[in-house]
């Protein structure tokens, strides 16, 4: 199976912004209380992402600590979403919660991968000696879920799935209507035409898409990047640019940070 993260990670922190009136760094500030279970999410910079750590910051008992993403070496940028390294930083910065970044070889291998991550969660661990739990967006796929669980139970972690189950229809929707803006920066042209990449995602583009498709693209059908929404303190400014195809499959779309 090849690797299945569209968000793991480790290694820097991000810094913390200030305030967008009484909105996500006042309500969520990242300060574990003796009551609270820390809580590392996986964090792609995507829809999925963004409505896993909207969940968690609705339960009480859970903080999170920090997100965790995988970073392409040489390329800069965020594995398999294509999204500037800039950018996921600004998000981070945005959702006032620590960022580690897993920086890895272009064309990892899984052997390298899950160094990688040990890596990762065992410098993380030392920041947070009582955290257990690395958070997911997936949706529904088994071998997915199988895949995760199996890889942090060596490592004396388990995983959580605050979206499992949920209709993706619903899910799509309800991203939409609690206010996120998310863009599709990464389309794979062998289950999505390519015209997609670049488009906003709202009810006109789930509307637009095959049936054969799922509404989140939870098969891989295609990735989006979140720039706004209640769990920042402010939304991310870029640029729309180029959209180029890779690999003779992947058409992703440039996002450049502005403002």
């Amino acid at each position: 199976m090849t690797n299945p993260d569209d968000d793991d990670a480790n290694l820097r922190r991000g810094t913390r912004c200030s305030n967008r009136t009484a909105s996500a760094s006042d309500r969520f500030a990242a300060v574990t209380g003796p009551s609270k279970t820390p809580v590392a999410l996986s964090w792609s910079g995507g829809k999925d992402s963004a409505l896993a750590l909207a969940a968690l910051r609705a339960e009480p008992s859970l903080d999170v600590v920090a997100l965790l993403t995988s970073v392409t070496l040489g390329y800069d940028r965020i594995s398999i979403h294509g999204v500037r390294r800039s950018l996921l930083r600004a998000q981070a910065r945005a959702a006032g919660i620590s960022l580690h970044e897993i920086v890895l070889q272009p064309n990892s291998s899984n052997d390298l991968y899950d160094q990688a991550v040990a890596y990762a969660l065992d410098t993380l661990r030392q920041a947070h000696p009582s955290l257990e739990t690395v958070a997911y967006g997936d949706l529904f796929l088994e071998d997915v879920r199988r895949y995760r669980e199996e890889r942090l139970r060596p490592l004396g972690f388990v995983a959580s799935f605050p979206l499992w189950g949920r209709p993706t229809r619903e899910l799509a929707e309800e991203f939409i209507d609690r206010g996120f803006e998310a863009r599709l920066v990464c389309v794979d042209t062998t289950q999505l035409d390519g015209s997609f990449a670049g488009r906003a995602f709202d009810r006109r583009l789930i509307a637009d898409l095959p049936s054969s498709v799922d509404p989140c693209g939870e098969r891989g059908e295609f990735h989006t990047f979140v720039s706004d929404g209640p769990i920042f303190d402010a939304p991310i400014a870029y640029a729309t640019g180029d959209v180029v195809l890779r690999d003779d499959r992947f058409a992703y779309c440039d996002l450049v940070p502005s403002g």
